[in-house]
């Protein structure tokens, strides 16, 4: 029987993409697919990507979000 770390140094060793499969896997057993809630997520997705590609919205750059939510948090 393996140890937990021993799985994980082992995990750790493999390609990028066997390591994302794995995560996928292990993820799954703790929060069970939903294909309603993976439908409203796909739907959501398609029309942010149409606003963004038409112009309606403008991206918001990352650091920028991320400095908003640690200066909300901060008070």
């Amino acid at each position: 029987m393996h140890t937990i770390q021993e799985i994980i140094r082992e995990a750790s060793e493999l390609p990028v993409e066997d390591r994302a499969n794995v995560i996928d896997s292990l993820l799954r057993t703790l929060n069970a697919p939903n294909p309603d809630m993976d439908r409203a997520w796909s739907e959501t997705a398609s029309r942010r990507l149409r606003e963004l590609r038409s112009g309606r919205v403008q991206p918001v750059p990352g650091d920028r979000v991320f400095a908003k939510i640690k200066a909300r948090f901060a008070r």
